[in-house]
């Protein structure tokens, strides 16, 4: 069978390789990316899916607009206001089977063969393949403990003058890094400068642990003239409600809008309108903010816990920058003391120890650092966070 040559640019996901070996008795995981299935607020989307099937059966079960559920799409506004974004109205957005969708029709919209994209060093693995499957040509940003550095950032889009630049500006998968107040505002300015399209991914800026990050890039927008219409910005309830119901958006200018939802007719003709009315009774129940002040909670013991641990087990053969949201620690190996150094070497030591993690190097486009991992605090209980660590101790 011949297939498409573009599929010689992409692999299977390592990740989802990784989750093979899993099956083995007794492993704790700290290698997945997903939320805490415990954390789901059951109670609350029950109540929301008997809303929508009573208040609107029709809707709820036929077909829908490709751009989405109108109920949702205001739903999602008034979020969006709560988080600084007071301009975001709904036909400003278009809804998506997750984030990764949105990922996807921009690939679909925007990628030419050979055409340049600058993502960060490291990014989400399932970006990096989306991008390579339309034949982008991947450019890779340092990030450190505060995010990428602008300064390298603005000198790669000089050079390569860049089709778009994709971002996670807070706590990003896999570095877990915030970028701070002054890079955000210095990336709005560079879009401007160089009149370059900032793709901002947002799946995780809900989830901080004791102080709110900085604004969004989008929430900060209408500070820099002219670089709210080189703006297109992804969110998810995957992380903070439920990933099972696959809904995420999409904000961009209307150009930007039409074509997407274009491709989206060509794909999926609209995300389920039965998960879009059940999202949207959930958020029309005013229910988000305790279950996001219950999951931050929560999630912020773990990653103490985390970061404790690899700290008293690993000392100086690991360092990392300590998580302030999300579900990651980013970590390097230092070989310090005759330790492993590298992270794919540890894995498969550590699965025989009866732990396992993702190996930092898929993260990376371009250069991977061997020494990387990375590590999920986000389903395993403190317990099982303690054993685990000192299991990871044990392989090093």
């Amino acid at each position: 069978m011949q297939f498409a040559d573009r599929l010689n640019n992409v692999e299977t996901s390592a990740i989802r390789e990784l989750f093979k070996l899993l099956g083995k008795p007794g492993i704790i995981s700290f290698a997945g990316g997903f939320p805490d299935p415990a954390m789901f607020d059951v109670e609350g989307i029950r109540e929301a899916v008997n809303a929508a099937l009573t208040q609107e059966a029709g809707a709820t079960l036929q077909y829908g607009a490709t751009e989405g559920y109108n109920p949702l799409r205001e739903q999602l506004a008034a979020f969006m206001a709560g988080k600084g974004c007071q301009d975001v109205a709904p036909e400003n957005m278009i809804v998506t089977t997750g984030s990764q969708q949105a990922l996807d029709l921009l690939g679909k919209a925007l990628i030419n063969p050979g055409d340049k994209v600058i993502v960060e060093g490291p990014t989400f693995l399932a970006t990096i393949q989306c991008f390579r499957l339309y034949g982008a040509e991947l450019i890779s940003a340092p990030v450190d403990g505060d995010g990428v550095q602008t300064d390298r950032l603005e000198a790669l889009i000089a050079d390569h003058k860049p089709k778009f630049v994709y971002l996670i500006p807070t706590f990003g998968n896999p570095s877990g890094a915030m970028l701070c107040l002054e890079r955000r505002k210095r990336v709005l300015e560079l879009a401007v400068k160089y009149q370059t399209l900032i793709v901002e991914d947002d799946p995780y800026g809900d989830l901080y642990f004791n102080v709110a990050p900085p604004p969004s890039l989008l929430a900060l927008s209408p500070s820099v003239p002219g670089s709210r219409e080189l703006m297109a910005h992804c969110g998810s309830l995957s992380k903070v409600l439920s990933p099972g119901l696959r809904v995420g958006w999409m904000i961009a200018q209307p150009e930007l809008l039409a074509k997407a939802t274009m491709c989206k007719q060509f794909s999926d003709a609209h995300t389920s309108t039965f998960a879009q009315a059940t999202a949207a009774q959930y958020l029309k129940a005013g229910r988000m903010p305790a279950t996001l002040d219950h999951v931050r909670k929560v999630y912020a013991e773990r990653a103490v816990t985390m970061g404790n641990a690899l700290r008293r087990e690993l000392g100086d053969a690991i360092e990392f920058v300590q998580p302030q949201g999300g579900l990651f620690v980013w970590a390097r190996l230092t070989g310090a003391g005759g330790k492993v150094s590298d992270g794919g070497e540890l894995a498969k030591r550590a699965i025989d120890k009866g732990v396992a993690f993702v190996p930092g190097a898929p993260f990376y486009c371009a250069n991977p650092d061997l020494s990387t991992l990375r590590l999920s605090f986000a389903t395993a209980p403190v317990d099982k966070i303690e054993e685990g660590v000192v299991r990871l101790a044990q392989a090093l």
